[in-house]
């Protein structure tokens, strides 16, 4: 085992919440355990908020909201913006090994954030001009005025996963700092350290003191606290279906606006025309990546049946070449699931999909010397068909489900038949194919001879049980804001 990383003080502190420009321990005194993935060992701890501690963040933001902040310029928030994207990119090598150590992904896929950091940062930069005040006609008889814009609509309550929070607090935070919005977001508790030192190193590029903060703790108390909250005025959560309901009935108290962002059974279909020396490689990591904890993962593999053969074979072939390791290791490419609940919860699922289907590769927990963690190997069941238990249920793990199919029309078919509607792919070589197939899936984001790439100027969003909203693009901004009418009367 190759490591030479040393780890960062600020992940073996005991840290508190971030409200009001200041750590504050939880009301109650309690705390949470943080937990290495890779190693199962305990590295320090983070607050265990309640309502109390919620109370207090939502005050704060509320403040900031009502205060100097609403005075700011969008000149001011974009050069605000542009210092706090200085500002982490100076310190990302330190983010990266924190969000390494946090939740277990590979220090290769945390550093290479860095890039995608700086493009979402800058694109919502690029946006505080968002809330435009125009002057439209009208048809009102006398000398009338009419003028229209867009306000923050005030305080943003932010859930977020454990899969990406470095990837994934930025769908908040981005459209809040570029509309005048302020925000308290509640990460998992299974990863809240880069969170954590992220809103640190924002205050010190000069965010004020409530414009953002972070209250830690469980989504059964810390969680349900902020979505049941009647002074916060939007809830922008990323998660499971079930949660999500329960976030939807919460919100009736005060009418809140609403994004969900939800789970995914994405089809990934690779018809026999395809390149299969990209499209194995490219379908398989489209389920491995970030160990299968992915909300778009394409684990529903749809194969034409002249290729099918051929392609169980090569990516059984490919999956028993993949890389797990301790993600500071510098080759591993899969690093350990989050938990020991998620480790359960996958080793159940190919439990289910061994007496299902037929196992082609992998299906053990990885255990012994430097495995002391939640290690599972990634794994391909075949001559499987849409209706299995694994087909049709989200397992969030490095899992593959190889479905065959006989022409374009079947394929669609079974690409639909899903309760989700968040992403998919298709392999293919004839533009046709391509044009069609793609406009037919029935999802947020569709990906032609490629998986899983992002740019937050275009975004992504889903469909049906996948949830509503847009994260990024122009859209996702505007959803920060509220359209206001003035009319006035000149005579």
């Amino acid at each position: 085992m190759t490591i030479t990383h040393e780890t960062p003080a600020f992940a073996t502190r005991s840290h508190g919440h971030f409200i009001g420009g200041q750590w504050t321990p939880a009301a109650s005194g309690r705390t949470l355990p943080v937990i290495n993935p890779a190693t199962g060992g305990e590295m320090g701890s983070i607050a265990a908020g309640d309502s109390a501690d919620m109370d207090a963040a939502v005050a704060a933001a509320r403040s900031a909201f009502e205060g100097e902040w609403s005075t700011w310029t969008p000149h001011q928030r974009r050069q605000l913006m542009l210092r706090v994207h200085d500002v982490l990119l100076e310190n990302f090598d330190e983010l990266a090994l924190i969000e390494t150590l946090d939740m277990g992904a590979p220090l290769a896929r945390t550093q290479g954030l860095r890039e995608w950091t700086s493009q979402v940062l800058q694109f919502f930069a690029s946006q505080t001009d968002a809330a435009t005040l125009s002057s439209p006609p009208n048809n009102l008889p006398g000398d009338f005025v009419t003028l229209r814009s867009l306000e923050p609509v005030g305080v943003v309550g932010g859930i977020i996963p454990w899969n990406g929070p470095l990837i994934g607090l930025w769908w908040i935070f981005g459209p809040a700092l570029a509309t005048g919005c302020t925000a308290v977001l509640k990460p998992a508790e299974d990863a809240s350290l880069s969170v954590l030192r992220i809103v640190e190193l924002m205050s010190q590029a000069g965010v004020p003191d409530g414009v953002v903060n972070v209250v830690t703790g469980t989504g059964a108390e810390a969680g349900s606290a902020l979505a049941e909250h009647r002074d916060v005025d939007r809830i922008a959560f990323t998660g499971s279906v079930g949660t999500a309901q329960t976030i939807v009935r919460a919100s009736a108290g005060n009418l809140k606006r609403l994004q969900m962002e939800l789970g995914g059974k994405s089809p990934d279909i690779v018809f026999a025309d395809a390149d299969l020396d990209k499209a194995v490689p490219g379908a398989a990591m489209g389920v491995y990546t970030n160990s299968g904890q992915v909300c778009v993962a394409g684990t529903r593999i749809l194969v034409e049946r002249k290729v099918h053969d051929e392609f169980v074979e090569r990516i059984a072939e490919f999956t028993k070449s993949v890389r797990v390791g301790n993600g500071l290791e510098p080759d591993t490419q899969l690093g350990p699931l989050i938990s020991a609940r998620q480790l359960e919860r996958v080793q159940h699922y190919i439990e289910v999909g061994s007496s299902e289907a037929e196992l082609v590769a992998g299906g053990k927990r990885i255990e012994g010397e430097g495995f002391g963690g939640y290690y599972v190997e990634p794994t391909v069941f075949a001559g499987a068909h849409n209706e299995l238990t694994i087909a049709q249920e989200e397992i969030f793990g490095p899992v593959a489900t190889i479905i065959p199919f006989d022409d374009r029309e079947e394929a669609i078919s079974l690409a639909n038949a899903t309760p989700y509607g968040l992403a998919g792919g298709l392999w293919t070589q004839n533009l046709g194919t391509a044009h069609k197939v793609s406009k037919a899936i029935d999802a947020g984001t569709v990906w032609v001879n490629c998986y899983g790439v992002l740019d937050p100027s275009i975004g992504f969003g889903g469909t049906k049980m996948s949830g509503y909203g847009w994260k990024g693009g122009r859209e996702h901004v505007e959803s920060y804001l509220y359209p206001k009418a003035v009319y006035m009367n000149l005579d």
